[in-house]
């Protein structure tokens, strides 16, 4: 399969089907990984942490000029549709390097060509194409058209792919941070939201990104930081802001809150012992969004020990995530549901 990450991070991204999956890496570039399996790792235990879009089974095709590109990624296409009804809206994603200055106008006039043929071959089938990846919690399996170049004259095309989760999400100019769009993100990707009169804590709140994007969405919020709050969080009628350690609050007996947020920058292994491991053991939350940083650390070791079966998610939030998601850079995102206290799940609107 063909794996894509965030560029600068697929040395990372193939430590960890190395090292962690048990996949033989062939060659990677700017954002992609060309892996094999070497066992079951790949498929059955759910898609590496820094993936985001994984083409199976994919295709090379090598081309001098546009028409070729598309002539073969048209012609592969059409081979797998032999049998096979559509009569659902399909994705066909086209993607590629944007570090290959003009990589971009090469995609674009590819894309222009193939679908064109594919129009006038299968006109029908045509009408029913649309750029846009599922929209909800990943990882989910799709069938459509999937392209990655890996440059100018090569690309590898698959009819299937594994869509993990991560994407680029709108920001508001409120919003007192960008790291307002790592949470927003979380919750497309967990598929659930804090909703009106739900009880938030955030720890390391300053200067209030992750507040303000529960307030808005009428979410009463504990905001703990010794640091100011700013932008749209400053005085927003939701959120209470503690000037405490973020380290020593804890929430009154017998009253979780619905959600913990944490975005601090510490010492990861710091974050997980002393901060997230009391907080699910201890059953005083229902859901989390907690970013660790890696920048200090080696990621792929780290990443092994969140995977721990001994690990705090293991034993207190079954089920729960790492991710590297879209507006993540040196952090992973753990997202998750504490055993036995979540409520149902309600559907993200992100």
């Amino acid at each position: 399969m063909l794996l894509t990450c965030q560029a600068g991070y697929e040395a990372l991204l193939a430590r960890e089907v190395a090292e962690l999956r048990r996949g033989v890496v062939r060659e990677q570039g700017p954002g992609w990984v060309r892996v094999e399996a070497a066992g079951p790792g790949l498929e059955t235990e759910g898609m590496p942490t820094f993936a985001h879009l994984a083409l199976l089974a994919p295709r090379e095709v090598k081309g001098g000029t546009v028409n070729a590109l598309a002539g073969a990624a048209t012609d592969f296409f059409l081979e797998g549709l032999r049998g096979e009804r559509i009569d659902a809206p399909w994705p066909a994603v086209w993607q590629g390097p944007g570090e290959l200055v003009g990589l971009g106008r090469r995609i674009s006039a590819v894309e222009t060509a193939c679908a064109e043929q594919v129009r006038r071959r299968v006109a029908r089938v045509a009408r029913l194409a649309g750029a846009e990846l599922p929209r909800g919690p990943g990882p989910v399996r799709v069938r459509g058209l999937f392209v990655h170049f890996t440059d100018f004259g090569r690309l590898w095309v698959a009819r299937e792919a594994w869509v993990v989760g991560p994407r680029r999400m709108a920001d508001d100019p409120l919003a007192p941070s960008r790291s307002y769009l790592k949470v927003e993100e979380a919750y497309a990707v967990l598929g659930v939201e804090p909703r009106p009169e739900e009880r938030v804590c955030d720890l390391g709140a300053a200067p209030g990104g992750w507040s303000y994007s529960a307030a808005r969405r009428g979410s009463r919020v504990v905001a703990v930081d010794n640091g100011p709050l700013k932008g749209g969080a400053l005085g927003h009628s939701g959120i209470d802001h503690r000037r405490e350690d973020a380290f020593r609050f804890q929430p009154p007996a017998g009253e979780p809150f619905d959600w913990l947020f944490c975005d601090l920058v510490e010492e990861p292994h710091h974050v997980l012992a002393d901060l997230v491991t009391p907080w699910l053991a201890r059953g005083w939350c229902r859901r989390f969004v907690v970013n660790l940083k890696f920048g200090r650390v080696d990621a792929v070791r780290l990443l092994r020990e969140l995977r721990a079966p001994e690990g705090p998610l293991a034993r207190h939030a079954p089920g729960a995530r790492v991710l590297h998601l879209f507006h993540d850079r040196e952090e992973f995102t753990l997202v998750g549901a504490v055993a036995g206290l979540a409520p149902a799940p309600a559907a993200a609107s992100a």
